[in-house]
């Protein structure tokens, strides 16, 4: 079976204007200068995406746009916003075997327990500490996937966590 690549990107820092319900929050400067930087970390592992996952706040969908990052298709989930980690999964479950490389952009503290929940056996030490450490806006988690995307958690592997402040 093909390996797969799972990316679980945190939003980057959002703006807290007044009177802006939580959903419709935009991202704030550092949150844009945080994504396009992640999305150069990202574009070091998976070029190009088959799909992304992508919650429908508008912190989430400003955050994809700027990470520049590319993909075959976009799905706006309105689950993965406040979703909890097996929302998540389930979501993932449904993804097509022919389906290679997912991104999900979300949120804390969903995206960074579903890391948690997919470093298996074999995860990479460095990367099990850096989740143990801190997930902030921006970070991203690098699954690899052995079996099917139905199988999950099974042969799943925590590959590497990068919190973006610097360039590659």
């Amino acid at each position: 079976m093909t390996p797969r690549t799972l990316v679980l990107l945190r939003h980057g820092k959002s703006a807290y204007p007044a009177g802006v319900p939580d959903h419709d929050r935009p991202l704030a400067g550092r949150g844009r200068i945080q994504a396009g930087l992640a999305g150069e970390h990202i574009r070091t592992v998976v070029d190009r995406f088959d799909l992304v996952l992508c919650s429908t706040s508008t912190r989430t969908r400003q955050t994809l746009d700027a990470t520049g990052l590319h993909a075959a298709g976009v799905e706006y989930r309105e689950e993965i916003y406040a979703a909890e980690p097996d929302e998540i999964l389930d979501l993932l479950r449904t993804v097509p075997d022919d389906v290679t490389s997912v991104l999900v952009v979300g949120h804390s503290p969903g995206v960074p327990e579903l890391a948690d929940a997919l470093a298996g056996p074999g995860s990479d030490p460095a990367a099990r500490s850096g989740l143990d450490e801190k997930f902030p806006t921006s970070a991203f988690a690098v699954v690899t996937v052995t079996g099917s995307w139905s199988g999950l958690p099974d042969d799943a592997r925590l590959a590497t966590v990068t919190v973006p402040r610097d360039h590659p």
